[in-house]
């Protein structure tokens, strides 16, 4: 699992990069054409994370020995809607008690900001790649703190992911590969009908 997201990952970034790079160079037709891919990416592993996190979050709430967890860390962000998530994460954090709780409640947090840093980064792409933006140049600068906020939020679900495995009975472990493998096509309808609707 964590071998496809970084898989992943690493063709949206070289993608991106490639599109930076283009436009660092004046290349900018190239560059606005780039984008879309580095966003349909960016959208096929948030659709493989937000899964996760409800796979996981399902089977979580019948897991007897639910692993402590650390809440996120604001400092690991740089946009607002990565520090502000974390920053509820940690409050949170504080008032609620019980290791399930807080498992439970930083995958919701996750998953939420996963979602939301995907629907920003397609709403900056298709306004460049359509030449809507009203402001390009800040709408560039906005890759790369949404891609380094969604490289936390990863790092984050691979940490989970490994934490969760090692308290999922042993019996579970079959049943839990066959949820993570379904193909979430009805989660990637829901999150396009949330950024139609965003936009409406």
């Amino acid at each position: 699992m964590t071998r496809r997201w970084e898989c992943s990952y690493a063709m949206m970034s070289v993608a991106l990069d490639d599109a930076l790079s283009m436009r660092t160079r004046g290349l900018l037709v190239s560059a606005r054409q780039q984008l879309p891919i580095a966003a349909d990416l960016l959208e096929r592993l948030a659709v493989s994370l937000i899964s996760f996190c409800d796979v996981v979050s399902m089977r979580g709430r019948r897991v007897i020995d639910i692993p402590p967890v650390e809440p996120l860390n604001a400092e690991f962000f740089r946009g607002h809607t990565g520090q502000t998530a974390a920053s509820w994460n940690g409050l949170l954090h504080r008032v609620l008690f019980g290791d399930r709780y807080r498992f439970l409640q930083k995958l919701r947090i996750l998953s939420d900001t996963i979602e939301q840093l995907r629907l920003e980064f397609s709403k900056a792409a298709g306004e460049v790649a359509g030449g809507m933006s009203i402001r390009p140049g800040t709408s560039w600068e906005s890759f790369d703190a949404l891609h380094y906020d969604f490289n936390t939020c990863l790092r984050e679900a691979e940490v989970l992911f490994k934490c969760f495995l090692r308290a999922l009975p042993a019996e579970q472990l079959l049943a839990f590969a066959a949820e993570l493998d379904a193909p979430p096509e009805l989660k990637r309808a829901r999150m396009r009908q949330r950024a139609f609707t965003a936009s409406a």
